[in-house]
């Protein structure tokens, strides 16, 4: 059996806004733990994005560019995108007959793949791959094909894979249209079910799911001018070939070639299930242009409210978010703990390293009743880790928090970029792994942040002072002696640091009060001091009015 859950619907409902970011903070952080103002004043040309007309049913003629029946080695797709960057940027327009150019979301999700043909499906394989059809958001013509050997073939769309009827009453076109993605199953919490494994669907866009976890946040091939008051670029996966897994193997490959006005790549994805499902990404880029916005390993996310943060929240359900914070463990081994907000305005935060052992959007709470939402299951949602394979140099975790007011909108987004642009008429290597899952990341000796919660200092009277409350879990045996807390701000005063036992989480609750004064901005750091030499994460916290 395979059992299918309602990813095209959360897919296009969560498929992030593009907004003209025309205002924000960007800081740097600087050697002494604090943030530093730093312009953002470049602006990037425009991209013509004009949809292509549809056409009539029966004009569409089919064109095979990059995902071609013949011989295929690891070699090919790096082929393939180092002879795209030779040429300008093309927006391929691929029209959709009338029928289906401008059908509705309820038509769209009335499009469903049927199971029974699966690709290897009839081989008994542990792997099933089904395909989504194009409409709705999802108008480009992705080609795909199947490997096998050192024999790529091309797989043609075929309407007869697909039902339809009950809302979308026009037939499905006949003519080779394209697919827009695909997603894999794979047994991964029942011997007995074929569960969704990992998606690719619109732009660069893929997620995974760890054992036991939900559909939550997505990462991306590539993230250039974030946050650039022009407008995103938001490159395009045009191609995959999938490699036919073997019988006994706990691996599938996924091959991708990526495109866009600034650049073109190629991408080999290695994908191995389980508790956490890994991902090791090896990715070849090759700018048209330079590229001083770019970001490495891009991961986005939703955050509306949770413990800390509620002033302006009306919601019976005490969080909802797919991640609560964004961890970093730095070249020097630190590790930096950051929990995400949802601001008034757009905050951009870049955290200075050099070669970072690794970073990630996590999703740390994992109770239910700390989200009470029967349906979106917020406590299923997996967390994703970045760990760089090699050097990668000087540069910055970059942290992006866009306001929202509906959790159906990402508005968390973190990536690497690097110090250096990326030269045009260059050759890029960057590897990485991907980790999926509940635990994505796990030091079983690390003093973790658990929980932070703020509110008002006086529950008397209004005031402007807030109280922070942070949480520590120790995993492992707890210390002998009460860890040191030194709690400092960049602007405003701090007051009050008391620190004590939580028996709760076997740790320590740390609680401070924060006096803004007349700033409306501030960047706080909490660290606590111990004896030993377990690691300890250190807090950091950007306040905003």
């Amino acid at each position: 059996m395979i059992r299918v859950s309602s990813a095209v619907q959360r897919h296009a409902q969560k498929l992030i806004v593009l907004f003209s970011l025309l205002f924000g903070a960007s800081l740097l952080m600087s050697d002494n733990g604090f943030a530093t103002d730093i312009k953002n004043t470049e602006t990037s040309p425009s991209v013509n994005t004009e949809p292509a007309k549809p056409v009539k049913t029966g004009d569409t003629k089919s064109v095979v560019r990059f995902a071609k029946t013949g011989a295929f080695d690891n070699d090919t797709v790096v082929r393939l995108a180092r002879q795209l960057a030779k040429k300008p940027y093309i927006a391929l327009k691929d029209p959709l007959p009338e029928s289906l150019a401008n059908i509705s979301y309820d038509e769209y999700r009335d499009i469903r793949f049927k199971p029974d043909s699966a690709v290897w499906k009839a081989d008994g394989l542990p792997y099933q791959m089904q395909l989504f059809h194009r409409g709705f958001f999802f108008q480009d013509l992705i080609e795909i094909a199947l490997v096998e050997g050192n024999q790529a073939t091309h797989l043609s769309y075929d309407p007869s894979m697909f039902s339809a009827g009950e809302v979308l009453q026009q037939n499905l076109p006949t003519e080779d249209i394209g697919y827009s993605g695909l997603r894999v199953h794979y047994p991964l919490n029942s011997a007995s079910y074929f569960d969704e494994l990992f998606v690719f669907q619109g732009a660069s866009y893929f997620r995974a799911l760890g054992k036991g976890n939900a559909y939550g946040l997505s990462a991306r091939g590539l993230a250039i001018k974030t946050a650039d008051p022009a407008g995103e670029e938001f490159p395009i996966f045009r191609a995959f070939w999938v490699e036919k897994p073997n019988y006994d193997t706990n691996l599938i490959v996924v091959h991708a070639l990526l495109d866009s006005p600034s650049v073109s790549g190629a991408y080999r994805f290695s994908i191995r299930p389980g508790q956490n499902t890994r991902m090791d990404v090896e990715s070849v880029l090759f700018p048209r242009v330079e590229i001083t916005k770019v970001g490495l390993a891009p991961a986005t996310s939703m955050y509306m409210h949770s413990p800390n943060g509620r002033q302006q929240t009306d919601d019976f359900r005490p969080s909802v978010h797919d991640s609560d914070g964004l961890l970093m463990i730095n070249g020097r081994g630190e590790r930096l703990w950051r929990p995400l907000a949802n601001p008034r305005t757009l905050q951009v935060s870049a955290f200075m390293d050099n070669s970072p052992q690794g970073f990630g959007l996590m999703q740390r709470e994992r109770d239910y009743a700390n989200y009470q939402d029967l349906e979106a299951h917020y406590e299923k949602r997996p967390s994703l880790w970045v760990e760089p394979v090699g050097n990668w140099g000087a540069g910055a975790v970059v942290l992006t928090e866009i306001p929202t007011q509906s959790e159906i909108h990402d508005n968390i987004v973190a990536f690497w970029k690097p110090a250096q642009p990326l030269a045009a008429g260059s050759e890029y290597r960057f590897s990485y792994h991907l980790n999926w899952g509940a635990k994505a990341e796990e030091n079983p000796q690390a003093i973790i942040v658990s929980r932070t919660a703020s509110g008002r200092a006086d529950i008397a009277k209004p005031t402007p002072k807030r109280l922070f409350v942070i949480d520590y879990q120790v995993q492992g045996d707890k210390p002998a002696q009460m860890p040191e807390p030194k709690v400092r701000t960049n602007a405003g005063v701090i007051n009050n640091v008391v620190i004590r036992d939580n028996p709760a989480t076997n740790g320590y609750r740390l609680s401070f009060e924060f006096d803004p004064g007349e700033v409306e901005l501030a960047e706080l750091r909490a660290e606590l001091t111990l004896q030993d030499s377990r690691p300890v994460e250190t807090w950091l916290y950007r306040w905003t009015l």
